[in-house]
């Protein structure tokens, strides 16, 4: 395998970029996991759940040392971890039962617990967690075609019931007081989108490490929430946003000797600041036109 380099000749660039099969793997499970997370943090940005977001994928650390400690396959530690943090992270009772600050503060909670225990977890194993910067960061270059199917599994699965739930989901993300007076189940769907964003969660984590499938989960569909207020094109936004991450991720990572990590945030980060200064320019000059 020679070192790739980086051309004027995009054509030239694409065919180095498939030409190795890990490249194709990533490619793939890449594109699974833009779009699942596209969708799913849509909704979660929506709700203003991002630090739930955030405490599940902090929930691989426990569910990997968990699983290490238990003699458990390293996938079933992350998808337990992930799964009963979403449940004890789910709303009491009706909206107004709980201020905001009370559901942050339980969300923390449920973040120190879990992370308290991984340190105990891998203190009680007498070990070293293998493999910690995959854990954190990921790695596009040891993912396994059975990775690929688990997450396209995954994906399908989240995604089809998402697909079923997903109108009066919108209706109680928006007015929970309105939709529960009108019979809508607003904490079934709150508990079912918790597990749904935490098995999410758990299968992408596998493969774009803990911190970068949080950037996933947020910046593009902050991005495409900032571009439009129409849910569909906001959502179709968010998932091509999340598309476009991934790809320009990959493929500079492929022909830099940077981290994948850097890319992901960085793009991400850098379109949320295109669209913020796009809005923001566009509502400005609305503001300085004559009536």
């Amino acid at each position: 395998m020679t070192n790739p380099t980086l051309s004027w000749n995009v054509v030239w660039d694409v065919r180095q970029l498939l030409a190795y099969p890990f490249m194709m793997q990533a490619l793939l499970a890449g594109t699974i996991a833009a779009v699942l997370s596209g969708v799913l943090g849509w909704f979660m940005v929506l709700r203003r759940q991002t630090f739930a977001g955030h405490t599940l994928a902090a929930m691989s650390f426990p569910g990997a040392a968990g699983g290490a400690l238990f003699g458990l396959p390293g996938a079933l530690g992350y998808y337990l971890a992930s799964v009963l943090a979403a449940l004890a992270m789910t709303r009491r009772g009706s909206p107004r039962a709980e201020t905001p600050g009370l559901q942050s503060a339980r969300i923390g909670l449920v973040q120190a617990v879990g992370l308290a225990a991984g340190f105990l977890f891998l203190s009680l194993s007498s070990g070293v967690l293998g493999g910690l910067d995959d854990l954190l960061f990921g790695s596009f270059l040891g993912i396994t075609p059975t990775q690929v199917i688990t997450l396209t599994v995954v994906a399908v699965a989240v995604l089809g019931v998402l697909a079923c739930i997903g109108r009066p989901l919108l209706f109680a993300s928006l007015d929970p007081e309105l939709a529960r007076s009108l019979g809508v189940p607003v904490r079934t769907l709150e508990v079912g989108f918790m597990l749904l964003l935490g098995l999410a969660v758990a299968a992408t984590t596998q493969i774009t490490g803990a911190l970068l499938v949080f950037a996933l989960l947020v910046t593009p569909p902050a991005t495409a929430q900032r571009l439009t207020s129409r849910p569909g094109w906001s959502l179709v936004l968010s998932v091509g946003c999340a598309l476009v991450v991934i790809w320009l991720s990959l493929g500079a990572a492929y022909f830099s000797i940077y981290p994948l990590g850097f890319f992901t945030t960085s793009i991400g980060f850098a379109l949320y600041v295109v669209a913020l200064a796009g809005t923001s320019l566009s509502r400005r000059r609305e503001r300085i036109q004559p009536a």
